[in-house]
């Protein structure tokens, strides 16, 4: 099977994207539909097995992939890898700056150490491969840009770092769009909701009850799929959104638009979109 993308196979055939956190979840799935529709994808992450493993996925897809290993947070080393993405591709058209990460904990219970450490990745470390890309290649030849967010409207009790660090970025995308306009690049956000991917996983098991009932509280009644977030990221990267710039698309089923005031009643006719074809159910929403 391959990835079955709403969008035309050709539609950036020959274009080389960077997908920063590339090597799990939505980085994972958007690199997948990238080089699904002719791109060169450069896989950035922290570390080469998960990488080379989504690479050589790809490679076995028929498609174009390379990998890289970067810390974003270090300035230096985003230096080198963009320098040595561009080197290696030819180019560059555009960037999904998609890594991230972030632990629970009330505000009380966070350290400085712990505060910056989640800024530095889900702020710092944007902002640095966005002027990168921008200083490096997209300032003369044009392109785009999209930041992943998250669904930080309202406050994000439980996470307050990661929810200043996502507020931030949305304001650098506003920033970036104005300021880099003028040299044909476009600087879009997407700020997925409750999404079903591995990165749920990753948090402790005593939130396990928690995050399987959160599609209860979307109004139509489910997660979304990491396939839903990809094809937005695509739209934003195409031509289609070519007059589109610094405003953030919100995936996240209307949950950020008054649920927890408004009486959800049971839902109907919400299928949800997956074209993933190497998708997986994370293990917490897992019957097993």
């Amino acid at each position: 099977m391959n990835y079955q993308s709403i969008f035309r196979p050709d539609l950036f055939r020959d274009q080389v994207f960077i997908v920063t956190g590339g090597g799990s979840g939505i980085g994972r799935c958007t690199a997948h539909e990238l080089a699904a529709l002719g791109a060169k994808v450069a896989l950035v992450g922290r570390k080469a097995e998960k990488v080379e493993a989504v690479r050589a996925e790809i490679l076995e897809d028929g498609g174009m992939a390379s990998a890289h290993v970067c810390d974003i947070r270090e300035e230096d080393a985003v230096k080198a890898t963009v320098k040595d993405i561009i080197a290696e591709h030819g180019g560059l058209n555009g960037l999904v700056n998609n890594a991230g990460g972030q632990f629970q904990a009330p505000l009380t219970g966070i350290s400085q150490k712990g505060w910056e450490t989640v800024v530095r990745t889900n702020l710092t470390g944007g902002f640095l491969m966005a002027r990168e890309a921008y200083t490096q290649a997209l300032s003369k030849t044009g392109g785009t840009i999209v930041n992943i967010v998250a669904d930080m409207w309202g406050g994000m009790p439980g996470m307050g770092h990661s929810g200043a660090a996502r507020a931030g970025m949305v304001n650098f995308t506003q920033t970036a769009a104005v300021e880099w306009g003028a040299s044909g690049v476009r600087v879009n956000a997407v700020a997925p909701g409750w999404i079903a991917s591995s990165g749920m996983d990753n948090y402790p098991a005593q939130m396990r009850d928690w995050i399987r009932s959160l599609g209860d509280n979307v109004p139509i009644k489910r997660m979304g799929t990491e396939s839903e977030v990809s094809a937005a990221i695509c739209f934003l990267l195409s031509p289609g959104a070519a007059f589109i710039s610094g405003d953030c698309v919100r995936i996240d089923g209307a949950a950020s638009q008054g649920g927890r005031v408004w009486p959800l009643p049971k839902a109907k006719n919400n299928e949800p979109f997956n074209g993933f074809h190497r998708a997986y159910t994370p293990k917490v929403l897992s019957d097993d």
